[in-house]
């Protein structure tokens, strides 16, 4: 009866074992992107135009507000993947490094062990991008800010581009690209040659790798101010939802169809969703061999309470956002996160 019960025991054990290899972190690792809505400090930065982000400014920035939106900020990102916190997060619209370091402080965040790349641009508001990475799983190479810069009749300045060359440890290199492009204006032509000139950056850097490595591993991630179907991402960065007679040169953006089939968005404009943060990925990826992998259809767009909200005027969905104008909605971000979870099959 006793050995019995000690072969049940370690039946048990076993299948217990194995049922959590299948789902195990090793397995699987989360990549996020997050345009995170003005997240600024409550100091007046002198160099910046960040006025309106302070207590006495209109909106009334304060550190109650401040680290509210810290801790939400935090809940949502550790909420995209209940397994697992990211090892990759792609930010957009963050001050400086301070708000950084404040964010992977967070409570939520804390157990990431979070390295952070981040350079100061010349926007004159001074938000950047960043890139926040598990120190425990990735091995940052190296990172550089890319300059996108306009013709010498474009009076203006935008955010870089942030590069980052990382390992993940034991695995292959991986070449990130957080973007943020130029926003859209009334001026709709004149804000579109902004953002050409920031994918014709964008796509030098890209060929200059695959120059290189046929095979090269490439993660773009960002808010391009643009759909998926626009000249900038599908013409010239090359990246659209082609799966047949394709090249390695061929870009796969994993969010075209959710909005171009679906009607999906990670924002919404006049109660129309627009699909502006976007994943896209070099060849390399979706192919199912040794290491991590994608499928064309792994891109998500992460929703819950917490980022909705019901329109009290119309009875519709909308993004829980932080304000609306100067008037403070105490939401998140005007913006949805999208993510991916590239898999290895468990040997």
């Amino acid at each position: 009866m006793k050995r019995l019960l000690l072969i049940i025991t370690i039946l048990t054990f076993t299948l217990c074992i194995n049922s959590q290899d299948l789902t195990s972190p090793r397995n699987s690792l989360t990549v996020v992107f997050y345009n995170v809505e003005n997240l600024f400090d409550i100091t007046n930065d002198p160099n910046t135009n960040d006025d309106e982000f302070t207590p006495e400014s209109p909106k009334q920035w304060n550190d109650e507000k401040y680290q509210k939106k810290i801790s939400d900020l935090a809940k949502v990102l550790s909420s995209v993947n209940e397994k697992e916190l990211p090892v990759l997060i792609g930010l957009a619209e963050v001050e400086n490094s301070k708000v950084l370091e404040d964010l992977v402080a967070s409570s939520r965040l804390k157990k990431g062990k979070y390295g952070i790349a981040h350079f100061d641009s010349k926007d004159e508001r001074g938000i950047d991008v960043a890139l926040l990475f598990n120190t425990e799983k990735i091995e940052l190479l190296d990172s550089r800010a890319i300059p996108v810069i306009f013709s010498k009749d474009i009076q203006d300045k935008t955010r870089d581009i942030l590069y980052a060359r990382c390992r993940i440890k034991g695995e292959n290199v991986y070449h990130i690209f957080v973007n943020n492009w130029p926003s859209r204006s009334p001026n709709e032509q004149d804000s579109e040659i902004k953002r050409i000139t920031a994918a014709v950056t964008l796509r030098k850097e890209v060929d200059n790798i695959l120059n290189f490595d046929n095979n090269a591993r490439i993660i773009i991630m960002g808010d391009f101010n643009d759909e998926p179907t626009n000249r900038s991402l599908c013409q010239i960065l090359n990246a659209s939802n082609k799966r047949k007679n394709i090249s390695y040169r061929d870009l796969y953006n994993l969010m075209y169809d959710a909005h171009n089939l679906s009607g999906e968005g990670s924002l919404t404009y006049k109660d129309t969703w627009q699909m502006f943060d976007q994943i896209i990925v070099s060849q390399a990826l979706l192919a199912k061999g040794p290491g991590y992998y994608l499928t064309c259809n792994d891109g998500k767009i992460f929703r819950n309470e917490q980022v909705l909200v019901k329109d009290p005027a119309t009875g519709t969905e909308t993004i829980n956002r932080t304000y609306t104008k100067d008037t403070y909605n105490g939401g998140v971000s005007d913006h949805l996160p999208v993510y991916v979870i590239l898999k290895k099959d468990g040997k």
